[in-house]
């Protein structure tokens, strides 16, 4: 089974759909997305539509978090607050009792599914667990992979039972070994964050236990250009590039 893995497409609708398209020459049989759908780009309700049509189930991202539950906007930062609150104006109600609907958790064949941290923070940040954490967490786990996504930052983080190893996750191919167990962060479809501005998700191949980031350009100057003629904070579209 191949599954394919995005997160954080931010309502960045040209990147996402330049993923969708890779996705469908690369012969998948499931799609999953780890959260944050909407906040800071210009088409939320048009990101949320290809969501829905195309059946790809989805759990709830921070962002989708501070929707549902004002009282959570205090935990963004000002732009972030601000463009979330511009986002759900250009919500319908249906995608609304949508966003209600997403679960914090999701499980695939062996695979955990979250936005932050395990088993089911949307808020928690890999950067801020230390490795004493992380061991505890694994152990208690029953899946052999969980996805995270949130930092916008791809990584790969393994645990043999005994030491934590942490590794940059690069472009291409990777194979995985068995007996192990993987923390791995999907990155960002729509507002990476890791120096390199191409939309970015992962393949996960169960039988070959091959793990793929696929890097894609798209068209920047056109979401760039929604950002800014809707007002959006501007560095939304700065960071893009």
């Amino acid at each position: 089974m191949r599954v394919a893995i995005i997160s954080d497409i931010h309502s960045n609708l040209e990147a996402f759909r330049e993923v969708l398209a890779d996705i469908d020459r690369s012969h998948v049989d499931h799609i999953v997305s780890l959260g944050d759908n909407i906040g800071y780009g210009p088409e939320p309700e048009e990101v949320l539509r290809l969501i829905r049509v195309r059946n790809i189930p989805s759990i709830m991202g921070n962002h989708e978090l501070g929707i549902i539950d004002p009282s959570r906007l205090s935990w963004f930062n000002q732009y972030a607050r601000r463009s979330l609150e511009m986002n759900r104006e250009l919500l319908s109600p249906g995608d609304i009792e949508y966003i209600h609907t997403l679960a914090p958790a999701f499980t695939l064949d062996r695979c955990l599914f979250v936005h932050g941290f395990p088993p089911d923070s949307t808020t928690t940040y890999l950067f801020e667990v230390s490795d004493f954490r992380l061991k505890r967490v694994l152990l208690s786990q029953n899946q052999e992979l969980c996805f995270v996504g949130h930092t916008h930052d791809l990584e790969l983080i393994s645990f043999d039972g005994q030491r934590v190893r942490h590794a940059r996750l690069p472009q291409g191919e990777i194979p995985l070994q068995e007996g192990s167990q993987y923390l791995i962060n999907a990155g960002s479809v729509g507002q990476p964050r890791d120096g390199d501005n191409r939309a970015k998700y992962l393949i996960w191949d169960t039988q070959s236990r091959r793990l793929e980031a696929r890097f894609l350009r798209y068209d920047i100057a056109k979401t760039v250009q929604g950002i800014l003629a809707l007002g959006l904070p501007r560095i939304n579209a700065d960071r893009l590039w």
